[in-house]
C-alpha cells in the first residue's frame, strides 16, 4: 500500500477522533482548518494556489470559508472517498507524489498538536517509503541550509542532502526526519556536529 493511501486512511481516522476543535501544529489552524486545507486542495485546485501564492491567498481563503457550515463527518468523507474525476491526484502516480508527504505531515500535524503525544509505532514498510521520500524530496527542503547536512537513522543508513562549507549530522527515525524537514519542532531529532555549524543550521529555516 502506497504512503498515500495508508495515511489518508490513517487521518481520517484521526479526525474522527480528534473532532474539529483540536489544536494543531499549524499556526492558528484546528482540525477543521486543517481538514477544510486539505479538501479545498484536492477537490479545488483552481482555487488552491493561494497555499503557496500569497497574493492568491483571497481565492484560496474564500474557497475555504465555502465549508464553514459543512458537516465535521461529511467532510471527513469527502477526504476519505479521494479526489474527484477532475482533480489531478486522481492521477495514480501524481496521488502517490504529492500526496504520500503532504498526508503524513499533517496527520502528525494533528496528532501532536497537544502535549502529551508520543511518536507512532515503527512500520518497517511506511519508514521505507519515509526514507525514500526524504531521498527525493530533502535537496529541495534543505536547500537554504548555510552548511552541509547528513540524515542519519539510528541503526546507521545515512544520506547527505545538502552541501556546504561545515557539515551537521541530523539523526533520529525516518518519520521525525521528515517532520524535521518540512520545518516542524514537534519532531525527535539530534543534530550534532561544530557547535559554529550546529548555531548556522539552526538559524535557517527547513521545509517549502
Amino acid at each position: 500500500m502506497s504512503l498515500a493511501t495508508a495515511e489518508r486512511a490513517a487521518l481520517c481516522a484521526e479526525f474522527e477522533r480528534s473532532g474539529p476543535d483540536r489544536p494543531t501544529l499549524c499556526e492558528g489552524w484546528n482540525a477543521r482548518d486543517l481538514l477544510t486545507h486539505l479538501l479545498v486542495r484536492e477537490r479545488q485546485p483552481w482555487n488552491a494556489a493561494g497555499i503557496v501564492l500569497p497574493a492568491l491567498s483571497g481565492m484560496t481563503d474564500k474557497a475555504m470559508d465555502g465549508y464553514a457550515s459543512a458537516a465535521w463527518p461529511n467532510m471527513i468523507d469527502d477526504l476519505r472517498k479521494g479526489p474527484p474525476a477532475w482533480s489531478p491526484f486522481k492521477v495514480g502516480k501524481v496521488d502517490e507524489i504529492a500526496n504520500g508527504a503532504e498526508f503524513f505531515v499533517h496527520h502528525e500535524d494533528l496528532r501532536r498538536g497537544e502535549p502529551g503525544w508520543e511518536p507512532r509505532p515503527s512500520d518497517p514498510g511506511r519508514d521505507g517509503q519515509l526514507w525514500n521520500l526524504l531521498h527525493t524530496q530533502a535537496r529541495l527542503l534543505f536547500r537554504r541550509s548555510p552548511v552541509g547536512v547528513v540524515l542519519a537513522r539510528p541503526e546507521g543508513a545515512t544520506q547527505v542532502v545538502a552541501t556546504g562549507f561545515g557539515v551537521v549530522t541530523v539523526t533520529g527515525e525516518p518519520a521525525e526526519l521528515v517532520l524535521h524537514a518540512f520545518g516542524r519542532d514537534a519532531a525527535r531529532v539530534e543534530v550534532t556536529g561544530l557547535p559554529a555549524d550546529v548555531e548556522a543550521y539552526r538559524g535557517a529555516p527547513t521545509g517549502i
